[in-house]
């Protein structure tokens, strides 16, 4: 399942996927698997990109 909460957010905060990668300390490869749901990342990735995006983990990961 595509997250398009990351996808909307990183783009809300004018950052590439390359940004929001090296704030995190991954690679963009990372970023974009996220992105289109190849990927489940840790708790601690997703806490960091939610604190780089200035949202929660409700915001982006929890499905509705």
């Amino acid at each position: 399942m595509k997250n398009l909460k990351v996808k909307a957010a990183r783009a809300g905060k004018d950052l590439s996927q390359d940004d929001l990668a090296k704030i995190c300390q991954v690679s963009r490869q990372t970023i974009n698997a996220i992105e289109k749901g190849d990927y489940n990342p840790s708790i601690k990735l997703c806490i960091a990109i939610c604190k780089a995006l200035d949202k929660t983990l409700d915001d982006l990961f929890w499905e509705e």
